[in-house]
């Protein structure tokens, strides 16, 4: 889809798309509104009374990162498992739009963003008359946890570059390198599904965890086999998950990000940390 890359958008209507979450197992049900200029993404809870229930798309809203990026209000009102649908925005440059939702936690749908991709299409990307701002690098920021890290250096446009290395032979090491511009996203990346294994899941239900996964939305993995009946979509649909889940991460910088990002084995914790490192250094990043 083609847009005018240096002003900003949002929906032109509303759309709604329902599911289950991946880790409460309930019911969800995620609305998409319009939004003013300069907005941002703000997640609206239907379900709390007042201004309490608002939880805007922002790094410093975030307050948990196991099993995916969760965030909560002054309030105490969260919102979960949001990556996947900012994913979304950020790949088809939704700017400005209010995501209401009657749970604490997104619908997990496919396990992909496809299905986010195709409820933001469905209400329709306008056009809006305000500039597009962009957190544009200004030297190398990195944060390290062992082997793994993350990192942002200046650079032009917005390109990643990730690799994932992992003991089983259903994925091992994967590699991958992406620049951000219009359509590719929804080409590419959007339909990567969330992966798991099995031997894991046991655990996670003790811990109120994965009580919504199955192979309807989760990639599963058991030793050294895939054990959904479709299989893959693509040999390397494991790296472009982790991808996808940089990208929405990443969303929560509050706009579009002009540099380059470089990680190892990257995870939710790593990414908020990272952003929350540049906005910690006034001399790593400007407004643009």
């Amino acid at each position: 889809m083609s847009q005018v890359i240096n002003t900003q958008h949002t929906i032109a209507g509303p759309a709604s798309v329902s599911g289950i979450g991946v880790h409460t197992g309930k019911p969800a049900r995620l609305t998409v509104r319009p939004a003013g200029e300069s907005a941002g993404v703000v997640f609206v809870r239907t379900d709390v009374a007042g201004r309490a229930a608002d939880i805007p798309a922002l790094a410093t809203m975030v307050t948990t990162t196991e099993l995916g990026t969760n965030m909560t209000n002054a309030a105490g009102v969260s919102v979960s498992t949001v990556e996947h649908f900012l994913a979304a925005c950020a790949g088809l440059g939704v700017d400005n739009v209010v995501a209401e939702l009657d749970g604490p936690e997104l619908p997990i749908l496919d396990g992909s963003s496809r299905p986010f991709v195709e409820v933001l299409e469905q209400a329709g990307i306008v056009q809006q008359s305000a500039a597009r701002k962009a957190l544009r690098i200004l030297k190398p920021v990195e944060i390290r946890q062992g082997v793994k890290f993350a990192r942002l250096s200046p650079g032009a446009g917005f390109t990643l570059k990730i690799a994932i290395d992992f003991a089983t032979k259903a994925i091992g090491r994967q590699e991958i390198s992406f620049t951000m511009a219009p359509g590719a996203f929804a080409r590419d990346i959007a339909w990567a599904r969330t992966f798991g294994f099995a031997h894991q899941a046991e655990q996670l239900h003790a811990m109120g965890k994965g009580l919504g996964a199955s192979m309807d939305n989760t990639v599963v993995i058991e030793g050294d086999q895939i054990l959904n009946p479709g299989g893959l979509q693509a040999q390397d649909e494991f790296v472009r998950h982790k991808l996808l889940d940089v990208i929405g991460d990443l969303f929560l910088a509050g706009g579009t990000i002009e540099g380059l990002y470089e990680a190892e084995q990257p995870g939710h914790a790593l990414n908020n940390q990272l952003l929350r490192a540049v906005f910690a250094d006034a001399a790593s990043y400007v407004w643009a």
